[in-house]
C-alpha cells in the first residue's frame, strides 16, 4: 500500500487530501476504517434506469454497507461497544442490547431508511448460513439507515436479502471505495453528492500503537452550513443548489449520518460510548449545526480484548471471573481527539469522492466543485 490511497480511492476517485485540504494527526495506512485489524468492509451497490419515479421499478440509486468488526470468518465473538444518538430521527437496531450487554457480535449493516428492516433479517440469514452456531438462539444484529428519497425510489424494495449479503460477502480490509457506494449510493451531504466515507488514525499509549478508525454515511447538513478546513465555503458556493427548491416534499435539514468507529485499543464498555460521543464534535468540523429531521446515531467498538467477553451465553462461564484489559480513563485523551480528527476527514473523503447524480424524476445532487474549493480555500491562506 502506497501512500496514494490517502490522496485517492481504489479506483481513482479524490480524497480530501489530494485536493490539498489539511488535517490534523496521523492516518494510518489507507486511512480507513479497515486500517483497525481485523475489521472489513463491503459494498452492494444499486444504480439503475432514469426519468420519472415509478415505484418498484425505479430510478434504483441505493445500495447496502457492510461492516464485520472482526473479519467475516469470526463474527461471533464479541467486541465492547457502546453507542450514542445526537438525535433520534433514525434507526439503528441492536442498540437497546449493547446498551444492557456492553457488547457487540455479528456483522453492522447500513442501508436506506425503509431496508433496515431487511439488512436486520438478512444479516441474520448469512450468519446462520455462514455461521449457523451464532443463530441457534437469536441474534440482534445492527442494522442503522440514512433517507435517500431524494434520488432513489425508496419504496420500492429493490434492497432485497440477497443484495444485503451480498454486501456482506464482499468484505474486505486494505483501501475501500468512498461516495456513492453501498449505502452511500443515494445519499447526499450539504447539498451535495454525499455518501460514504471513512479514515483513521494512529494513537499511541506508552510503547504500544493504537488505530482509530472511522466510518460515515454522510447524509446531511444544509448548503450554507459547510465548512472545510475551518474555512466557511458553504455560502460562497450557494448558486448551485436543487435540493434548496422548495417544490420537493422533504423538511428542510432532512438527512442523518451514521457514524461506525472502531479501534484495537482495549476499552471499557463505557469507553467505547465516550468515543461515540465524541463524533458529533468532528461533525460539527464540518459546519452542521444538526437538524430536528436527521438521524445521528454513532456506534463504536473496541476489538482489544479477544475471547474475554462473553454475552452471557455461555455455560461455562456460570460461576466463574472475567477479565478485561483497558486503556485508564485519564489517558484516554489521545483516543477521543483521534475520533474527532477522523470524522471531520471521513465527511470530508465522503464529499470528495462523490460525483454528480440525476435520480429519480431527473433530480440533481452536484457533486463537490473541487476547484472552487481550492481556490477558497487557497484565499484563505489554507494549505496542506
Amino acid at each position: 500500500m502506497t501512500h496514494d490511497a490517502h490522496l485517492r480511492t481504489p479506483a481513482g476517485r479524490q480524497r480530501a487530501r489530494g485536493l490539498g485540504i489539511p488535517f490534523d494527526g496521523i492516518p494510518g495506512t489507507c486511512n480507513a476504517i479497515t486500517d483497525v485489524p481485523g475489521v472489513e468492509v463491503g459494498y452492494a451497490t444499486l444504480i439503475r434506469g432514469e426519468g420519472p419515479l415509478v415505484v418498484g421499478a425505479g430510478p434504483v440509486r441505493t445500495g447496502v454497507t457492510a461492516i464485520h468488526p472482526r473479519g467475516r470468518a469470526d463474527p461471533g465473538t464479541p467486541c465492547a461497544a457502546g453507542f450514542f444518538s445526537l438525535n433520534g430521527n433514525g434507526e439503528m437496531t441492536g442498540t437497546v442490547w449493547i446498551e444492557e450487554a456492553g457488547a457487540l457480535s455479528l456483522p453492522v449493516t447500513i442501508t436506506n431508511t425503509h431496508a433496515v428492516g431487511i439488512a436486520q433479517e438478512a444479516t441474520i440469514a448469512w450468519t446462520t448460513e455462514r455461521h449457523p452456531r451464532l443463530t441457534g438462539v437469536w441474534a440482534l444484529p445492527v442494522a442503522a439507515e440514512t433517507w435517500d428519497g431524494y434520488l432513489n425510489d425508496i419504496n420500492g424494495r429493490h434492497v432485497t436479502g440477497d443484495v444485503v449479503m451480498a454486501a456482506l460477502d464482499a468484505a474486505r480490509g486494505g483501501a475501500i471505495e468512498e461516495g456513492s457506494v453501498g449505502g452511500g449510493t443515494g445519499m447526499n451531504c450539504y447539498h451535495f453528492k454525499g455518501g460514504s466515507g471513512t479514515a483513521s488514525r494512529i494513537v499511541e499509549h506508552g510503547s504500544d500503537t493504537y488505530s482509530v478508525g472511522v466510518f460515515v454515511q454522510a447524509n446531511f447538513g444544509a448548503r450554507k452550513e459547510l465548512v472545510i478546513a475551518g474555512v466557511r465555503v458553504g455560502r460562497d458556493l450557494a448558486d448551485d443548489d436543487p435540493m434548496a427548491d422548495p417544490s420537493w416534499y422533504a423538511p428542510p435539514g432532512a438527512g442523518s449520518v451514521i457514524a461506525i468507529v472502531a479501534t484495537d485499543a482495549p476499552l471499557l464498555p463505557g469507553q467505547c460510548k465516550a468515543l461515540a460521543r465524541r463524533v458529533p464534535l468532528g461533525l460539527a468540523r464540518t459546519g452542521t449545526t444538526g437538524s430536528h429531521f436527521s438521524g445521528d446515531i454513532f456506534l463504536a467498538f473496541s476489538t482489544g480484548n479477544h475471547g474475554e467477553l462473553t454475552m452471557g451465553m455461555d455455560a461455562d462461564a456460570a460461576g466463574a471471573y472475567g477479565t478485561l484489559r483497558f486503556v485508564p480513563w485519564v489517558a484516554t485523551d489521545p483516543l477521543f481527539e483521534a475520533v474527532v480528527q477522523a470524522t471531520e476527514e471521513a465527511v470530508l473523503n465522503a464529499l470528495c469522492a462523490a460525483e454528480e447524480m440525476i435520480g429519480v424524476n431527473g433530480r440533481r445532487s452536484p457533486g463537490l466543485p473541487h476547484d472552487r474549493v481550492r481556490d477558497l480555500l487557497a484565499a484563505r491562506g489554507v494549505t496542506a
